[in-house]
C-alpha cells in the first residue's frame, strides 16, 4: 500500500518528527481522464513551510491529517487518459507521497531537454523559473548589472548566479561556510560572501564598494539590511523568500531601510505562479544556455519517502547545497 506524509499537528519553530504522521493510502480506482502515478522524486522547498500554519496565504495551509503536496516527479503506471499513456514522464504536485491519482490536466509531461529528469524540480522546474523570471522581469536585471544574491548555494540561488553571469552581469553570492562558498564561485560568482564568516554588510561593501544594482532575496534579515546599504541609485530587489523568518516569525530589524527614499529602490515581491504562462519562453532561453554549457547544478538527495521530514529541516540549517530532493 502507498505511503504519503501528513501534518499531524501545526508546529511551532522548525518542524519536528512529532508534526508529521506517515500515512497509509489505499489505492483509489481511476475514473475517466485520470492517471496514477509512481512518484520516483519528490521535491522539498521553503515555502512549505507557511502553509503548515494555519494562516492566510497565496496558497491554503496543509490540512491536518490529510497528505501534504509538493512538487513531485514521476512515472504513469496505469491510464484513462489517451494523452498520457503508460510509461509518460509527468512532473505533478501531488508530493510528500509514494503515488498519486490525478486528472491529466494536473500533470504536464517533461520538456525533452536532454536532463535527467529530477532537473525539473530544481533548475528546470519552480526553482528555475523562480530564479529567470525574478532576475530577469521582476528586478529587471541587464548586462553590466552588480547582483547580489542571497542563499547563493541554495536551488533557486544558484540558479540566479549563473544567469546573471551568462546574461553578462557582474555576480555576488552570499553562502555558509568555505565548501558552498567555493561552489557558488565555481559556478561563476565573481564574488562571495561567507555569512558565517562575519557581518554580511562589511563582506559584501568589501566585495563591491561602489555597491550594487539588484538584489535577489532569498533570506531576509541581516541580507536584506546590507543589500539597502549597498544599493546604488534606483537599484531594484527582487523579494522571492525570507527564510530567515519562516520558523521563528520574529520582525526584522531594517536599520537602513530609509535608503528607499533617497536611493529610489524598486523593491517587488513575486510569486513564481505569476509566470506559468510563459513557462515556454523560460524553457527555450535556458535550453540555450544549457547547450552553450552555462549551466550546471548540483543536487542534495535522501533516499526514501522517510526521510521528507528530515530533508524538509535540512532547508532551514544548511544542510543543502543546490537542490533539496529525495529520491523514491
Amino acid at each position: 500500500m502507498p505511503r504519503a506524509w501528513s501534518l499531524k499537528s501545526r508546529p511551532q519553530g522548525v518542524p519536528g518528527d512529532e508534526n508529521f504522521a506517515l500515512l497509509d493510502l489505499p489505492s483509489a480506482p481511476l475514473g475517466e481522464g485520470q492517471v496514477r502515478v509512481a512518484n520516483r522524486w519528490l521535491s522539498v522547498d521553503p515555502y512549505m513551510r507557511g502553509r503548515m500554519n494555519d494562516v492566510k496565504s497565496y496558497v491554503p495551509p496543509f490540512a491536518l491529517g490529510e497528505p501534504m503536496q509538493g512538487g513531485a516527479i514521476g512515472e504513469v503506471v496505469e491510464s484513462r487518459a489517451p494523452e498520457l499513456p503508460v510509461g509518460t514522464k509527468v512532473q505533478h504536485m501531488f508530493g510528500w507521497r509514494e503515488e498519486a491519482v490525478l486528472g491529466a490536466g494536473e500533470a504536464q509531461k517533461l520538456p525533452d531537454l536532454g536532463v535527467e529528469d529530477q532537473a525539473y524540480l530544481g533548475q528546470l522546474g519552480m526553482p528555475g523559473m523562480t530564479a529567470y523570471f525574478g532576475l530577469l522581469d521582476v528586478a529587471s536585471a541587464r548586462a553590466g548589472d552588480v547582483v547580489f544574491v542571497s542563499a547563493a548555494a541554495g536551488a533557486v540561488g544558484s540558479t540566479v548566479v549563473q544567469i546573471a553571469k551568462a546574461k553578462g552581469m557582474t555576480v555576488v553570492g552570499s553562502a555558509g561556510g568555505a565548501d558552498k562558498c567555493a561552489w557558488v564561485k565555481e559556478i561563476g560568482a565573481d564574488h562571495v560572501v561567507d555569512y558565517k564568516a562575519g557581518p554580511v554588510a562589511r563582506g559584501l561593501m568589501a566585495a563591491v564598494p561602489d555597491g550594487i544594482d539588484v538584489y535577489f532575496d532569498n533570506v531576509g534579515g541581516e541580507h536584506l539590511d546590507a543589500a539597502l546599504l549597498a544599493a546604488r541609485m534606483h537599484a531594484r530587489f527582487a523579494i522571492c523568500g525570507m527564510i530567515d523568518i519562516y520558523n521563528d516569525g520574529k520582525p526584522q530589524e531594517l536599520r537602513y531601510l530609509a535608503k528607499v527614499i533617497g536611493a529610489r529602490i524598486n523593491i517587488r515581491g513575486f510569486i513564481v505562479s505569476d509566470f506559468i504562462a510563459r513557462a515556454g519562453e523560460f524553457y527555450r532561453d535556458m535550453a540555450t544556455m544549457l547547450r552553450e554549457g552555462k549551466l550546471q547544478r548540483h543536487e542534495t538527495v535522501h533516499d526514501g519517502i522517510e526521510a521528507m521530514p528530515t530533508a524538509f529541516r535540512g532547508l532551514f540549517t544548511g544542510g543543502n547545497t543546490g537542490k533539496m530532493l529525495v529520491r523514491l
